[in-house]
């Protein structure tokens, strides 16, 4: 009786349904149920590949933006190559070694033979200020070494730049038989490798009027004394630590030749008589000589330099105070504060894991 019962509910369910129970129809309805589902799959179908299309569109807008920061990056940065061509020519192509040296003529040996061996050494001018001239044997010597130790077509050119007076401002002097536009100022005990100085030499092409160099330094104000500002000079751990800088030394630092006659005959004497007086700060001068003529700052090139002598003023008791002065004096005597802050730094993406 219970089964007979199931059956008739079955069938008044199958009437209800439109008539009698039937295999036919009931795959007729399943299909009719599955199709009332798909209009809801297709919208989600259509709203995965519509965000899709989205990513790709966002991915290629991204790319774009890449490319386009890549081919300007000069320009963004602050660096216009687009100078005047009478700043870079190919009669002017290489850079000339400007070396300052003070009675350590071993290690001026093996500085100079370093750099006549680089392949972009047009000339190596050593800035002597000593009492005595150096001997014909020390002259005889460099010159052997450097023509034998040049690698360009035409042999580096070698000369002394001699001084009467022991004066830190003879190593901006002009040099009128300069060949080339490009400076690279250097002490005896720095030893930049030839790879690394032919990359900060393409740095510096792309920016010819400003200073590119391997040893930066900061600036910062630190409070106002008498209601005038004071800034405090930031050696290399200042600079690790904020991850900023303002000037790069002339210890190891490229320039446009123009800066050596600007130095000379436009920079206020005053600044001239401090150095002489002082003896120190002449690296400082520079920054702010070159910052004042472009309202720019430099560029700190990265790369291992090797310092091959023994410690000099910089590890003297009392060196970053006198620095500190230096900087507010000459700010004083400049009449303004022409140092630019940074964050940038090049880098030869050549030799790095990361790119």
């Amino acid at each position: 009786m219970s089964n007979h019962i199931g059956i008739r509910d079955n069938d008044a369910s199958a009437e209800r349904n439109g008539g009698l129970y039937s295999p036919a129809k009931e795959k007729a309805a399943n299909r009719g149920a599955y199709s009332s589902r798909s209009p809801l799959l297709i919208r989600r179908a259509r709203q995965l590949l519509g965000a899709a299309k989205v990513k790709t569109l966002l991915g290629l807008c991204f790319l774009f933006f890449v490319v386009l920061a890549t081919l300007r990056l000069p320009s963004f940065m602050g660096w216009n190559p687009h100078y005047p061509s009478s700043v870079s020519s190919s009669s002017r192509g290489g850079y000339t070694i400007l070396m300052n040296t003070w009675k350590r003529n071993t290690l001026l040996k093996q500085s100079v033979a370093h750099y006549a061996s680089c392949s972009g050494t047009d000339a190596i001018h050593v800035v002597w200020s000593e009492s005595d001239p150096p001997s014909e044997n020390l002259k005889a010597y460099l010159k052997k070494i450097v023509f034998s130790k040049s690698q360009t077509a035409h042999k580096t050119n070698f000369k002394f730049d001699i001084n009467e007076e022991d004066d830190l401002n003879n190593r901006f002097k002009p040099i009128e038989e300069l060949r080339t536009d490009a400076v690279f100022s250097v002490d005896d005990d720095v030893i930049v490798p030839c790879s690394t100085l032919d990359f900060a030499f393409t740095v510096w092409q792309s920016a010819p009027f400003s200073m590119v160099g391997f040893v930066p330094r900061m600036h910062w104000l630190d409070k106002a004394k008498n209601g005038d500002a004071y800034y405090k000079y930031g050696g290399w751990w200042s600079v690790w630590w904020m991850g900023t800088y303002s000037m790069v030394l002339s210890k190891a630092a490229f320039f446009h030749r123009r800066y050596l006659d600007l130095y000379s005959h436009m920079m206020p004497s005053s600044i001239h008589d401090y150095i002489s007086r002082e003896r120190n700060c002449e690296d400082i001068a520079m920054s702010l000589l070159v910052a004042n003529a472009t309202s720019a700052p430099p560029i700190w090139v990265k790369g291992k330099i090797y310092e091959i002598g023994s410690s000099g003023i910089s590890s003297l008791q009392g060196h970053s105070k006198r620095r500190n002065k230096c900087l507010n004096d000459f700010i004083s005597l400049f009449g303004t504060m022409p140092l630019v802050s940074t964050h940038v730094k090049a880098v030869d993406s050549r030799h790095e894991w990361f790119w």
